[in-house]
């Protein structure tokens, strides 16, 4: 294993790639005249919408472009997470804590995040339109991040960002039963059984969507996480270069089909080690400088942005499209800063 594959930064701007994605996204596509994203399922009504917009663009072309993509922001946090695993517990000597341990620090680690922003949306959410008929096994399913395996999460889940959370537990359940300190052979059964399970479902169906809401449909870029920080090399500027080119060739041709839109979420990974290493380069340090301290506020930027979005979000549905979409940017991105003071108070135990 490599330490130096991706350093503290390299991460952190990654994480800042990450994020601008995930909130731009959850804004754009809640709004009706703007393309749809195949994130759960793969329609190819919306393929060719995108591609229509592309062909003919409109005012809107930049928010059809964020509401599509956005959303593998989620794939390359996965990657990220399961690096940073096999960094800190692989690693010569480290100590591996029990099961138990594992998984209740990771739960905790998860709740305070979650908790903070789940407590702050719900009261905003009971005093404005449109508020969530929570029933209470939705709750104890929140707060006990099991959601994602109760039928229909997309009706039970709000606000839906928070489906990642139980989604990040399975995944940190899984790495520690079966692939921590295991054969890699083990990875890539598990990444094969989890990928090529999703190919016998109804590419539209109620089916595939529940599958892609847990570990399984994670699991790719997950492992590949594993795999990168196992046997992973570096490379030269040119080498990251083409690597980015490369694999956003490939996000994009693979993107029009069921079968190779499965395995985009991998090359949206590749695509973005890539691209954070190239910014290097002088010429893009203030590029990267500005995307590392998006990274370390990413967690409370995706706790919080349910909530600037929820009161927001009417001036666009209104027509007003990009004055919404501003402000939302910017309160995000205040109250994240403040968020993020407010969850390094709150103590594990």
């Amino acid at each position: 294993m490599n330490e130096q594959l991706l350093s503290r930064t390299d991460c952190n701007a990654m994480r800042g790639l990450a994020i601008i994605g995930i909130f731009l996204h959850n804004y754009c596509h809640w709004l009706n005249p703007v393309v749809k994203e195949n994130e759960y399922q793969y329609f190819q009504q919306n393929v060719d919408w995108m591609t229509s917009s592309i062909c003919a663009p409109d005012s809107l072309l930049p928010m059809h472009i964020l509401s599509y993509l956005g959303h593998y922001g989620v794939p390359i946090f996965l990657f990220l997470s399961a690096y940073g695993l096999v960094m800190k517990y692989e690693k010569k000597n480290a100590e591996l804590p029990s099961t138990i341990s594992f998984i209740r620090y990771h739960y905790m680690k998860l709740f305070k995040m979650m908790i903070i922003g789940f407590v702050a949306f719900t009261m905003l959410d009971l005093i404005t339109p449109g508020a969530h008929n929570y029933k209470f096994i939705d709750i104890v399913a929140m707060v006990g991040m099991f959601n994602n395996i109760l039928p229909k999460p997309d009706d039970i889940i709000w606000p839906g960002p928070y489906w990642f959370f139980g989604l990040m537990l399975q995944l940190y359940i899984v790495y520690k039963l079966f692939l921590c300190r295991r054969s890699s052979v083990i990875v890539l059964l598990i990444m094969a059984a989890c990928v090529f399970g999703q190919l016998f479902f109804d590419a539209e169906g109620e089916a595939i969507n529940r599958y892609r809401y847990n570990f399984m449909g994670g699991m790719l870029p997950f492992g590949l996480g594993v795999l990168y920080a196992r046997y992973g090399r570096k490379m030269t500027k040119w080498g990251y270069a083409s690597l980015f080119v490369m694999s956003s060739l490939l996000v994009c041709v693979l993107s029009n089909s069921f079968l190779g839109w499965t395995f985009v979420p991998a090359f949206v990974c590749t695509a973005s080690v890539g691209f954070v290493k190239i910014l290097d380069r002088s010429t893009f340090v203030s590029i990267k400088t500005f995307l590392i301290w998006m990274g370390s506020i990413s967690a409370a930027l995706f706790i919080c942005h349910p909530i600037t979005r929820k009161i927001f979000i009417p001036i666009s549905k209104n027509g007003d499209y990009y004055a919404g979409f501003l402000l939302y940017v910017i309160s995000s991105i205040c109250l994240a800063w403040l968020f993020n003071k407010l969850i390094k108070r709150v103590p594990l135990k």
